[in-house]
C-alpha cells in the first residue's frame, strides 16, 4: 500500500520519536511505501530513515519553497508550486493515510481530509495515531461535531484514532 503519513517537520522529545519510528518501521517491514511530504527535517526525516532502512520505498512529494529540506535517497521525488498542489498529490498518491503528531500543517492537512472524505470526494481509510492523548482534544470536537448533527456521516466512517503504532497500522490494512 502507498500510505501517507502527515507528520511534524520539527524535532521532538523522544516520547514523540519513538512510537513514530516504530510506526515507520512497521511500515517498511511490511513491505509498504511511505509518502510524505518529502523532508529530512525533524519526524519527516526520522520517518524516512526508518521506512528506507525496514525495506519501505519512498515517496517525497515536496513543496518548491522547501526544496532545500528535500530527503536525499528517495525513490521518487516530486516538487510542487505550492501546499495546495503538494496536499492534492498527498491524498492523491495514498491508498490509505495516517496521522502522527504534528502542528499547524499537519492540523491543516488532517482537516481538508476529512473534509473531502465527509464530501465523499475519496474514501481512504484515515487513521491518527494518538501519541500520548496529542490527538485527544481533536477527537473530542470530532466526537461532538458528531453527536450533534454537524457531520453527514458518522465519524467512524470518517477516521480511525489509534492508540499504539502495531494497532495504526492493522487499522490502515483492515480498512484499505
Amino acid at each position: 500500500m502507498n500510505i501517507t503519513v502527515f507528520c511534524s517537520a520539527y524535532s521532538l522529545d523522544e516520547r514523540y520519536t519513538a512510537p513514530a519510528a516504530e510506526f515507520a518501521r512497521l511500515l517498511g517491514e511490511r513491505g509498504h511505501t511511505l509518502v510524505w511530504g518529502g523532508s529530512h527535517a525533524g519526524l519527516m526525516g526520522l520517518l524516512a530513515d526508518e521506512v528506507k532502512e525496514a525495506g519501505g520505498r519512498l515517496v517525497g512529494i515536496s513543496v518548491d519553497f522547501l526544496a532545500h529540506k528535500a530527503y536525499e535517497g528517495a525513490d521518487e521525488m516530486v516538487s510542487t508550486p505550492d501546499l495546495a498542489t503538494r496536499k492534492a498529490q498527498l491524498l492523491e498518491r495514498a491508498d490509505a493515510l495516517a496521522v502522527l503528531v504534528g502542528g499547524l500543517g499537519t492540523l491543516d492537512e488532517i482537516t481538508e481530509v476529512l473534509e473531502l472524505k465527509k464530501h465523499a470526494r475519496h474514501d481512504k481509510p484515515v487513521v491518527v495515531l494518538d501519541t500520548e492523548g496529542f490527538y485527544t482534544g481533536m477527537r473530542v470536537q470530532l466526537e461532538r461535531m458528531d453527536a450533534e448533527g454537524f457531520l453527514p456521516r458518522p465519524l467512524a466512517e470518517l477516521v480511525h484514532f489509534a492508540a499504539t503504532p502495531a494497532e495504526a497500522i492493522a487499522l490502515l490494512e483492515r480498512t484499505n
